[in-house]
C-alpha cells in the first residue's frame, strides 16, 4: 500500500491535541474551529501531495504544509508556504 492510501484510509483517526489545535490556527491565521476537519478536507484535496519521511507524512495542501505522525495519526503542525 503507498502512503497516500494508508493515509487516506486511515483519516477517521486524524486528530491532534489540543496545543496543536492552537499552534495550527496560530500558524495558519485560521478562524476556524474545527482545525481536524478543516485539514482532512486539506489532504483529500486533488492536488496535495505527501510524502512519508521516517515517523512523519508531509503534506503539502495549495498554501500550506501539513506534518502528521505516521503511527499515532497525530497532526503535528501545520505552516504557510511562502
Amino acid at each position: 500500500m503507498n502512503d497516500k492510501n494508508e493515509l487516506i484510509l486511515n483519516m477517521d483517526k486524524l486528530h491532534t491535541t489540543d496545543l496543536g489545535i492552537e499552534r495550527i490556527k496560530r500558524n495558519l491565521c485560521l478562524g476556524v474551529d474545527d482545525v481536524v476537519s478543516w485539514c482532512k478536507n486539506k489532504i483529500e484535496e486533488p492536488d496535495s501531495s505527501m510524502i512519508r519521511k521516517g515517523k512523519n507524512w508531509y503534506i503539502d495542501a495549495g498554501d500550506c504544509k501539513i506534518t502528521v505522525n505516521a503511527y499515532s495519526y497525530t497532526i503535528i503542525t501545520a505552516h504557510k508556504l511562502k
